[in-house]
């Protein structure tokens, strides 16, 4: 396994640690350690996507395992967002801003599925699929909306870094979910030929 593969796979494994101290109220600042967390995992995708493409490290399995973990680690924390509806309503109150939040989630949440059914369908004719320029930039905006939801939960008690983090977070999250249905769509248009390949 090279070395991209294996940062790959170390995203992977820092999603049960994020999971634990999400939940871990007694840890103080837990949504804040989540957050730093979350971002050092994001930034591994970056990180083995940049040194599998200069140092010409490029593999099929790299290429399965990236957006598995990508959609396993966004959509794990989005879910836990929904979960614990104090992390989304620092700025806004009121019951709209969870109406938002659960429509954008589901949004993600639906591309995913779909694309992923795509991936296993194109896999079993023997081809296997990268994401592509639109689903990065999907996917880096539903980092940033994330991120700045757990910094904004509370952002080691300053208040107004908080309520500033919040809002980055709830409108970073609707671009998110427009970027998802765009570069879903886009994404099996590109590949329509993945179709063509199972009538054969």
């Amino acid at each position: 396994m090279n070395l991209p593969n294996k940062i790959t796979l170390s995203r992977i494994c820092l999603i049960p640690v994020f999971a634990v101290i999400f939940f871990l109220d007694r840890i103080p600042y837990n949504y804040c350690i989540a957050g730093i967390i979350f971002v050092i995992a994001a930034c591994t995708d970056f990180i083995d996507g940049h040194i599998a493409r200069s140092r010409g490290l490029v593999t099929n399995l790299g290429k399965f395992l990236d957006p598995i973990a990508d959609k396993v680690l966004v959509s794990t924390a989005l879910i836990f967002l929904l979960v614990r509806p104090e992390t989304l309503t620092v700025l806004w109150q009121g019951d709209w801003v969870l109406v938002y939040a659960g429509v954008c989630v589901a949004v993600v949440l639906a591309r995913e599925l779909i694309v992923s059914g795509f991936r296993m369908v194109a896999a079993s004719t023997g081809l296997v699929l990268a994401a592509d320029k639109i689903g990065k930039v999907k996917t880096t905006f539903q980092d940033i909306a994330i991120a700045m939801l757990l910094f904004g939960a509370n952002f080691f008690g300053v208040s107004a870094a908080s309520r500033v983090f919040n809002a980055i977070g709830v409108v970073a999250l609707g671009i998110a979910a427009v970027l998802t249905i765009w570069s879903g769509i886009s994404y099996i248009v590109k590949n329509r030929s993945v179709f063509k390949e199972t009538q054969a």
